[in-house]
């Protein structure tokens, strides 16, 4: 259950929801969620009707009307940081971090939580990281960041992303970042989190199938228009997935049925659990479409632990070290 009484926030780049997701469970409701692919708008939709989805160019959205709210929050686009994108950086024009300046001087909210990949703490980014705070401290924040692994979530694939965090200056002292798991909460390999749903079909195989799959998941990767499809990654990611003995060439439009032989493919669901998506969360558009918006996901659970973090710091909570 979410902490009672919710905090409001707007959020950019929303794609198919895990970061809403996320920030919903730490007690935060979407005034708007601004994105900018019709599939993953209807994705939104499909799932959440009463939410406020706006669909275009985030370059075109004013956050004038949502002034005072207490989050501004989005996954802004990667490439500019990753090595596949050739790490441009403010010079690659997918780069909305400026957008994002813009919106938080327009709507000036309490904190800002923007994630990104682990390229963007590359050497050849520091003076873009120092400009970004200086920017944000002139706006009246204190900026930082944070790797997080979200194996460490409770999610089963190491996927390491950047949290940038913005608090306001006169909150900025009680925030903390996220602490993994405790407890011995270790996060479940890829048999464990996938075998009821290879077995559903009935094949007779996925028990041997999960007990070799003892790892786990690689990074999951959604690519993006130009590049990518409905498969899970380029050559070396495919090896690391063959070992869990997964076929990563192409996704399966259905668990294996009785008699199958050989390394069975992921479905769609199953490679949005890999992601730490609910069950019940489908996804808009062809096998394509909808593999780009898994794969390029914020996993909710690691949305929920750092946003949880941030309510903690709006709403004077005292910080508890405890599985948040």
């Amino acid at each position: 259950m979410p902490p009672s009484g919710n905090l409001t926030c707007i959020e950019i780049c929303s794609g198919a929801g895990g970061q809403a997701l996320g920030l919903e469970a730490a007690g935060f409701e979407g005034l708007a969620h601004v994105e900018y692919d019709p599939h993953a708008c209807a994705t939104l939709r499909l799932n959440r009707p009463g939410w406020h989805v706006v669909e275009g160019d985030v370059r075109n959205f004013s956050a004038k009307e949502f002034a005072g709210i207490d989050l501004l929050a989005g996954g802004v686009p990667c490439p500019p940081f990753s090595k596949a994108g050739k790490q441009l950086g403010a010079d690659d024009e997918r780069d909305l971090f400026p957008e994002a300046l813009r919106l938080v001087q327009e709507c000036q909210p309490k904190a800002v939580m923007l994630e990104n990949v682990r390229g963007f703490l590359d050497a050849v980014f520091t003076d873009y990281r120092m400009g970004l705070k200086k920017q944000l401290k002139e706006l009246g924040y204190e900026a930082s960041w944070h790797l997080l692994n979200a194996s460490d979530f409770g999610v089963p694939q190491l996927r390491p992303r950047v949290v940038i965090v913005a608090v306001r200056d006169d909150l900025a002292a009680n925030f903390y970042a996220p602490m993994p798991l405790t407890d011995g909460a270790i996060p479940k390999t890829v048999g464990q989190t996938l075998v009821d749903l290879m077995a559903q079909n009935g094949w007779e195989g996925a028990l041997e199938w999960a007990a070799k799959a003892n790892e786990i998941a690689p990074t999951l990767v959604g690519g993006s228009k130009k590049h990518g499809g409905a498969d899970l990654g380029p050559t070396r990611a495919r090896k690391a997935w063959a070992s869990l003995g997964v076929n990563g060439k192409s996704l399966a439009e259905s668990a294996p049925f009785p008699g199958f032989t050989g390394m069975p493919r992921l479905t769609l669901r199953m490679a949005a659990r890999i992601q730490g998506f609910p069950d019940h969360w489908d996804f808009a558009g062809g096998k394509t479409a909808s593999y780009r918006q898994v794969g390029n996901a914020f996993p909710p659970p690691v949305a929920k632990a750092v946003a949880l973090r941030i309510r903690e710091a709006i709403t004077g909570m005292e910080h508890v070290r405890k599985r948040a």
